[in-house]
């Protein structure tokens, strides 16, 4: 099969909160550490040392503790991760303009053509490791691959401080042996359905026809039969208006409790507001989501006459509407969007706001 020239990287940074803590404060370095969580918190990232006793991002911060009692807990820095953000996506921009952000720690790079005519993606990839690294003290791990899904999934082969490349020669070995659980865009639970069906690896779903996957699977199903077959036409795309912004965070275990809730809220609305403060990006509707243990979704929005300013804002709204919900059930997923924004008459660079956790 024809794969085509294109040359993309995924450039992903190691633990990114957690090591920028560590970096900042020579102290934290080698120990286990945790940005976020706390007894009623949920843990935003975590160190690696901290990952050697099972503490993970999304992880509630009590049974962090409970799994590593030696546990260093830090408050999340927005405007210094951003800060950093900033630094290596000016390194991107030394080598293509075709630069699309994911989050404030990872990103698409189209090399196809890039400014230095430099031949070898691979070469690239490294050289943007080494500057990240000198520039900032921070590792970052790449994949390359010739579209964003392949190169998305290597980028996490040789984590941390590494890099993999899918040759297009190599694509159709390495989708079979591809573990269903390591495709991008399937989740923990779809991964436990697809075992159900005997789906355990590339191989076994490329058995399915397209519409069996659609009559399983829904939308995705076409999305599982490009995939597995390495076929992801998506292009690295820098620009584009944004009609809305949201960061969505879900959790290791389900909160149950309240204050648990308003903290993790109280995050996401730094989180919110951190992401939209570079661009100038505004807005005057806040929306809501929770999702439940039961995978029943809320939504519950408000509209002002003017923008909303800040992370306060967003926050004591946030917390209006959840007083409005209608359940009291476990929750698995918070979020907030911010909609009806100032960028009709103007291009943002695009930013994908999904979960503010890293891998």
């Amino acid at each position: 099969m024809d794969f085509g020239d294109r040359k993309i990287i995924h450039v992903d940074m190691d633990a990114f909160y957690a090591s920028v803590e560590q970096h900042d404060n020579p102290e934290l370095r080698g120990k286990p550490l945790a940005v976020g969580g706390g007894l009623y918190g949920v843990v935003a990232a975590a160190s690696y040392e901290a990952r050697k006793f099972g503490v993970r991002s999304a992880m509630p911060g009590k049974l962090a503790l409970e799994k590593c009692p030696h546990l260093i807990v830090v408050k999340p820095r927005f405007q210094r991760y951003r800060e950093i953000s900033q630094q290596i996506r000016s390194i991107f921009h030394e080598y293509t303009d075709l630069v699309e952000p994911l989050s404030l720690d990872e990103a698409y790079l189209d090399v196809t053509e890039n400014k230095k005519n430099i031949e070898s993606a691979n070469d690239i990839a490294r050289e943007i490791r080494r500057k990240i690294f000198e520039q900032t003290g921070l590792t970052a791990s790449a994949g390359i691959s010739v579209n964003k899904f392949l190169a998305k999934v290597a980028s996490d082969y040789n984590k941390p401080n590494g890099q993999k490349t899918i040759h297009p020669t190599q694509v159709l070995e390495f989708m079979d042996d591809l573990p269903i659980e390591k495709f991008y865009g399937i989740g923990k639970v779809t991964a436990n359905r697809m075992h159900e069906l005997h789906i355990f690896k590339g191989s076994d779903l490329k058995k399915k026809t397209l519409d069996e996957l659609i009559s399983l699977f829904g939308k995705s199903g076409n999305y599982y039969y490009n995939v597995v077959r390495g076929i992801h036409n998506s292009e690295v795309k820098p620009h584009r208006i944004q009609k809305s912004v949201a960061v969505e965070e879900t959790f290791w275990e389900n909160l149950l409790d309240e204050d648990a809730v308003f903290e993790q809220l109280k995050i996401i609305s730094e989180e919110l507001d951190t992401r939209l403060g570079k661009k100038k990006i505004k807005g005057k509707t806040l929306t809501l989501k929770i999702k439940y243990k039961d995978f029943t979704q809320y939504t519950r929005s408000t509209t002002w006459d003017g923008y909303f300013n800040n992370a306060e804002d967003f926050w004591l709204t946030a917390k209006k509407l959840w007083q409005l919900r209608p359940f009291d059930k476990p929750v698995r997923l918070l979020g907030l969007s911010l909609s009806n924004l100032n960028t009709h008459a103007k291009k943002q660079v695009s930013v994908q706001l999904k979960i503010p956790f890293e891998d």
